[in-house]
């Protein structure tokens, strides 16, 4: 029986060693990558995804280095993760995905944006974890508004589930992604995990122990973004007294049906 040669057998584990790290490595950069764009939301305050929609965020998605190229046809690829709000308004460990799709007409050229995702209901999580969802398909999708001064009277009018922006040269806008289709990357999970068996389910509903310490910082940025605001549409956000926090009325994340009376509009009868 032919053997392999000892030092032959120790290259070859060393090779898969070191693929194993710079797969690590990869997940960890994308994380990383994910932070910093979280990180430059407050910087141009006119310019960024308002509060008053992220404190209704069911969940968030950052996708960086997203590449579009185009020549006839177009394409659009990137892979970035997902983070959800748990029952007691913290976020949970992220979860890896990919966005794939494609766009007609006559255009030439390549790009590399960075695209958040805002998600108003569960819905389109659960179209992720069971294996994909297109947006503006299997949930209605818009381009997000921008500034700090959208306040609740502007709110209302969020009917989308998604709400979808770009960020290029520092600057966040708006962005159209009717067609585009959102997975589940398991297997970026499972190498950032170190396990096959990290579903989505489990991540999310995970210690933030498991995780390494670049997602504990993209928490703690994304926290630190919506510490201040109101975890419930219409509570009022930072600064409530203890008697204001214990009768303060409870309210879900969704929004109201078309033609259904606002709080607001019950308020003024």
């Amino acid at each position: 029986m032919k053997t392999t040669p000892f030092p032959a057998a120790v290259a070859i584990f060393a090779v898969l060693l070191c693929t194993a790290a710079d797969a690590a490595t990869r997940e960890e950069k994308r994380v990383a990558d994910a932070a910093d764009v979280l990180d430059q939301l407050v910087r141009i305050p006119e310019k960024t995804v308002p509060p008053a929609l992220l404190s209704r965020a069911y969940a968030v998605a950052v996708i960086p280095n997203v590449v579009k190229a185009a020549f006839g046809l177009g394409a659009r690829r990137g892979k970035g993760i997902i983070v959800i709000r748990q029952d007691d308004n913290s976020w949970s460990n992220p979860a890896f995905i990919t966005i794939t799709g494609g766009s007609f007409g006559w255009q030439v050229g390549a790009q590399s944006t960075d695209i958040i995702l805002v998600f108003k209901t569960r819905k389109g999580v659960d179209g992720i974890e069971n294996g994909r969802l297109t947006l503006g398909a299997d949930a209605s999708v818009a381009a997000g508004p921008l500034g700090r001064q959208v306040g609740v009277a502007t709110d209302v009018k969020f009917r989308a589930e998604v709400y979808s922006y770009s960020r290029n040269r520092g600057l966040f806008a708006g962005v159209a992604l009717e067609g585009s289709g959102v997975t589940m990357d398991r297997k970026a999970n499972a190498a950032f995990y170190g396990s096959n068996s990290m579903t989505p389910e489990k991540i999310f509903a995970s210690s933030p122990n498991v995780a390494p310490d670049v997602a504990n910082t993209f928490v703690q940025i994304l926290t630190a973004q919506t510490s201040r605001l109101p975890t419930q549409p219409g509570m009022s956000s930072g600064g409530m007294t203890p008697t204001q926090e214990a009768t303060a009325e409870v309210r879900t994340f969704g929004m109201p049906e078309e033609g259904e009376p606002t709080e607001e509009d019950k308020s003024t009868d």
